[in-house]
């Protein structure tokens, strides 16, 4: 996600600065999927869930939902930089490697050091407990794929939860700026035929998505069947910036209920309620003077960070407190707590040393694509 709050107040970085609908909702969804993964993985948790064991069921099941959001808003977050409205592509064919470049130059410093972090953390995990959830001592191959995020496209298990979202958003925006890039190869600027092809080709692909490639699970390494949710959050940003909004609007609502009709899907349907949201972003001015705002502000700032750290520190401290106490539900009770203001913390320091310099350091609108949003396990695909 990029950090637009982060950059200094220049006119670019005012222009794309997110809305308080976004903040909040990536604070809070970034929280909810932290907790899916300490309900998900780990011994800690088989000892906590017998004091709850609805509210541990919730979050295994439902909290993982909030992978939704993310993909939302990451297509509105890429769409205000790369293509802010139909008519308005921001990225030609000559554009597109440099583009790409640039994102994977972002995105790839806190990923490789939580690389780093998960396999340091696994291998003591492995020294300290046997755990059906530790991962076993990968091979160099294995390594190289994740680092280079192709380890589902070939086959490889991931080395640390949720770095499967990382490569689907970085495919994502690759098909955006293919699909902006076209657009403006095939189209004469300011023609009204650049928007009808714009259009036709985000929401022909959306509903596609929607409609046939995401109810297909053995397409759930590549960016397509994801489409539908990412390309809510484009629509969403070009309604948003239409002088015809309750029009476009209410085609985007219908488009939801068709596809909900066709068939009933809880994470599409939470997409489609965050791409509305987005889309009029009611109680915006409220929200921003809101005395919660620099909180959840600082929470989304450093969400990508933490949700790239926060398993390998789960995976560590869960293995430690077993091995100290095995059988005392107090104790891993402190440990998941313990585990979450650990992540925060070093989530802050990650995103302060390896991501505030590279936003630091952006100033042109191309380059301002949003990073990924933090996700769930592979079970919220």
């Amino acid at each position: 996600m990029t950090q637009h709050s982060s950059l200094p107040a220049t006119p670019a970085a005012s222009r794309f600065a997110p809305a308080p609908w976004v903040d909040w909702a990536k604070a809070i969804a970034s929280q909810f999927i932290i907790w899916h993964h300490f309900a998900f993985y780990g011994p800690m948790i088989d000892r906590v869930e017998p004091w709850a064991p609805d509210a541990a069921q919730w979050l295994v099941d439902q909290a993982r939902l909030a992978v939704q959001v993310f993909l939302v808003i990451s297509g509105y977050l890429a769409a205000r930089s790369l293509w802010p409205k139909p008519g308005q592509p921001r990225a030609g064919a000559a554009d597109w490697l440099g583009l790409v470049t640039s994102r994977i130059r972002r995105l790839a410093p806190p990923y490789l050091a939580a690389l780093a972090l998960a396999l340091v953390t696994a291998a003591l995990a492995r020294a300290l407990l046997a755990d059906v959830d530790t991962p076993p001592a990968p091979s160099w191959a294995q390594v190289l794929a994740n680092a280079t995020f192709s380890h589902d496209l070939l086959g490889y298990p991931a080395l640390s939860a949720g770095f499967w979202y990382v490569a689907i958003d970085l495919q994502l925006f690759m098909l955006l700026a293919a699909l902006a890039a076209a657009v403006q190869a095939l189209t004469r600027p300011g023609h009204h035929a650049r928007r009808a092809l714009a259009w036709f080709a985000v929401a022909g692909l959306c509903t596609a998505s929607l409609l046939w490639l995401n109810l297909l699970p053995e397409l759930d390494v590549w960016a397509p069947y994801f489409f539908g949710a990412y390309g809510l959050g484009v629509l969403a940003q070009w309604v948003h910036m239409s002088s015809r909004r309750t029009a476009a609007g209410l085609a985007l609502a219908a488009l939801a209920v068709l596809v909900l009709w066709v068939e009933w899907r809880s994470r599409i349907a939470l997409g489609a309620l965050v791409s509305l949201l987005l889309v009029w972003q009611p109680m915006s001015p409220r929200l921003a003077r809101s005395a919660l705002q620099p909180l959840m502000a600082h929470l989304a700032r450093i969400s990508y960070a933490v949700f790239l750290v926060h398993y390998p520190l789960l995976l560590l401290l869960g293995s430690l407190f077993t091995r100290l106490w095995p059988d005392e539900p107090w104790a891993h009770a402190t440990g998941l707590l313990l585990t979450w203001a650990l992540a925060l913390l070093a989530g802050w320091a990650l995103w302060r040393w390896l991501e505030a310099p590279r936003a630091a350091a952006t100033r042109s609108p191309q380059a301002l694509a949003a990073a990924p949003l933090p996700a769930s396990s592979s079970s919220a695909r």
